[in-house]
């Protein structure tokens, strides 16, 4: 069976696309602001802000049966015949960002067999970061009742030469355009075509040759005898992460002869090129609320050193300073968020209550010869991108 394929994809017939189109629910979890922005962008239209829950809202009322308003939602819009099918294809992306620079994608199926997040078996698809397991719970409930998934998960490859993505750019002219419209809040563009046909069956190809052993040999040396790793997990680990272990829980209720076809068994995302030039890597920078600040600038001259020595490598500079924050919050209280952006992470530091840890920035090469040698990063060791810069959700697939 194919590792990604292509499946049916469900679009808005009519809509406002750019109310329609919500960034990831993992981003600005500490700015509210930015939610009741999102809100009053899709204040009575359909939109992807009715079918998730923002991690923003998470610790607030507004998370209170949030899984079956979703769930409602969801249906809703289907009965209402919100959606059309585009069949058994992929879609190409092109996403400008907000200063310009063009990204290149492909929305595919993943079968969740050949994806782990544990770091326990040498899979095909494997998580680049660590897995925070209380992040799951919240994610897995609402898929229990949810007949839709929106991707906001990014996969890597590391397709060198290209082989993947040129195939779809080269052919867009000849190609159904699905969608192409801007993002709300400052999001950038956005644009899709479907590929088909004969392209499809080129890009099915060349997807599938990522995965041979000897090209993988030639990639990262004796590294590649830990097992192939085709495709790495850059953004939505958790998401996808939920899906993986509900798809375990609805294998085991399941006959043999269903278990290769139920939609559950997949899980829509994006694709991407880590060799992409427009694709960056930011660090994720932590900041500590609620905390006591008059001792911090003290104990940060004494320790950030042990996260911006370059000698260190970026999984050993993570851990540094998840270590320091998780010390100085257990010793002055607090708690400690994630956060995308450097100027984010400032404004917010510099808050009552409130001190920020910088991490340097990330080289992105090597990133796959380093899982296979080491294993997974340290969780939240990096971000693809700024906050703007994240997958918006507007693709749905059913999943039951």
């Amino acid at each position: 069976m194919h590792i990604v394929s292509s499946t049916d994809i469900l679009l808005p017939r009519s809509a406002d696309m750019s109310a329609w189109s919500v960034i990831a629910c993992d981003q600005f979890t500490s700015e509210p602001e930015y939610w009741a922005s999102a809100e009053r962008c899709a204040a009575d239209k359909p939109s992807t802000l009715s079918l998730m829950l923002p991690e923003a809202w998470l610790h607030s009322a507004r998370a209170d049966g949030a899984d079956e308003r979703i769930a409602d939602a969801m249906r809703r819009y289907l009965a209402e015949n919100v959606f059309r099918t585009v069949p058994d294809s992929f879609i190409y992306v092109e996403r400008t960002l907000p200063d310009g620079r063009l990204r290149r994608g492909l929305v595919a199926a993943l079968d969740l067999e050949q994806y782990d997040f544990t770091g326990t078996q040498h899979a095909s698809i494997r998580s680049t970061e660590g897995t925070v397991e209380e992040r799951l719970p919240p994610r897995v409930s609402i898929r229990r009742t949810a007949p839709l998934e929106m991707p906001h998960t990014l996969l890597l490859m590391d397709d060198r030469a290209d082989t993947v993505l040129s195939l779809p750019e080269r052919a867009k002219d000849r190609l159904e355009k699905v969608y192409d419209f801007d993002l709300m809040l400052g999001g950038g563009h956005i644009a899709g075509w479907r590929v088909s046909g004969e392209t499809k069956t080129a890009v099915q190809a060349a997807l599938d040759a990522l995965d041979n052993a000897a090209l993988q040999r030639e990639k990262y040396g004796a590294a590649a005898e830990n097992g192939k790793l085709t495709f790495a997990v850059g953004d939505g680990n958790h998401s996808l992460a939920a899906a993986k272990r509900f798809w375990e829980e609805k294998r085991e209720t399941l006959p043999e002869n269903e278990r290769r076809t139920d939609p559950a068994r997949f899980a829509l995302v994006e694709i991407e090129n880590i060799h992409e030039p427009s694709l960056d890597f930011e660090p994720i920078h932590r900041v500590i609320f609620e905390t006591d600040t008059a001792p911090f600038a003290a104990a940060l001259a004494a320790h950030r050193a042990e996260w911006e020595d370059p000698e260190k490598t970026l999984g050993e500079r993570v851990a540094a300073a998840e270590n320091f924050c998780r010390a100085y919050t257990a010793a002055h209280g607090g708690y400690i968020d994630y956060i995308h952006g450097d100027d984010t992470a400032r404004a917010l530091g510099e808050k009552p209550g409130c001190a920020a840890v910088l991490l340097p920035p990330v080289d992105k090469s090597g990133l796959f010869l380093s899982v296979l040698k080491n294993g997974a990063l340290p969780k939240k060791s990096f971000s693809m991108g700024n906050a703007r810069d994240k997958r918006y959700y507007l693709e749905c697939r059913k999943i039951r």
